[in-house]
């Protein structure tokens, strides 16, 4: 991609923000009670790459998307791609080929431009390769004290962390495709070691979680015959990280669970 390209793709990208960011206001008007853009780089995204697709699926494609459409014609995608951007926060981006795409640049800074392109060397961004590095990023990006997931230690090998900001708010952390992904590839032993590194939840927390969420009858949540990490050891041997009907069940018992409580 020449400089030239790269110039009339972000502004051609900065004229698309101006068609969905209305609809985005009045859908997502806040973040942690944080004003839009602030936090959405995830729906930002999603919603250019959409916009792009269908528009790059018309007959006469539009000048400033056909050096992405000459990518495409030699094999490459567009694809979503979440991670850490320079370890100082996380980011939903696009990538094809050794481009990087952010369509979302203004969600931590407003002031930002809204969107920038470089080339994936360039860029900062990378995927997150272990939940240690997950939770630098977390502790700074969101402000939150991070415990080991004991309140539900059957899904922890999947969830290992629970994060508390300083509202109060308390949720199950790397919730994410992307990170379940890592703890089954790592066959939970990158699980295991975070889990062994963490604090426990203290018990007033863990007592919130329990009358919160008294009533949802679900197998998986009930389960406290073993400890955290205990249940990792237990589902690598029964090698519960190549089970998909299994990974499903949990993700389904997480969505439960998924409006977390105040610890206040």
């Amino acid at each position: 991609m020449e400089e030239y390209q790269k110039v009339m793709l972000e502004k051609y990208l900065a004229e698309l923000r101006l068609l969905v960011d209305p609809h985005l206001i009045a859908k997502y008007p806040s973040f942690a009670e944080k004003p839009y853009p602030l936090g959405r780089c995830k729906e930002i995204r999603n919603a250019i790459l959409e916009l792009l697709l269908e528009r790059l699926a018309i007959p006469i494609i539009p000048k400033p998307l056909q050096v992405l459409e000459r990518k495409i014609r030699l094999g490459h995608t567009l694809k979503p791609v979440w991670g850490s951007l320079r370890d100082e926060y996380f980011q939903n981006a696009i990538l094809i080929d050794d481009w990087y795409i952010d369509a979302a640049n203004d969600t931590v800074n407003p002031n930002k431009p809204r969107v920038e392109i470089l080339k994936l060397q360039q860029s900062g961004f990378s995927a997150i390769t272990s939940f240690e590095q997950f939770c630098l990023i977390a502790r700074k990006y969101w402000q939150v004290s991070i415990y080991k997931n004991d309140v539900y230690p059957a899904i922890a090998p999947f969830l290992p962390l629970l994060c508390v900001n300083e509202k109060g708010a308390c949720w199950l952390g790397a919730a994410n495709d992307d990170m379940i992904a890592l703890a089954r590839c790592s066959q939970f032993t990158l699980s295991e070691r975070i889990l062994t590194k963490l604090s426990s939840t203290p018990s007033a927390i863990k007592q919130q979680w329990y009358a919160h969420y008294a009533n949802l009858n679900n197998p998986l949540l009930e389960q406290h015959s073993l400890d955290p990490v205990e249940f990792c050891q237990r589902y690598r041997n029964e090698q519960k990280d190549q089970d998909l009907s299994f990974r499903d069940d949990v993700v389904k018992s997480y969505l439960r669970l998924a409006q977390g409580v105040s610890s206040f």
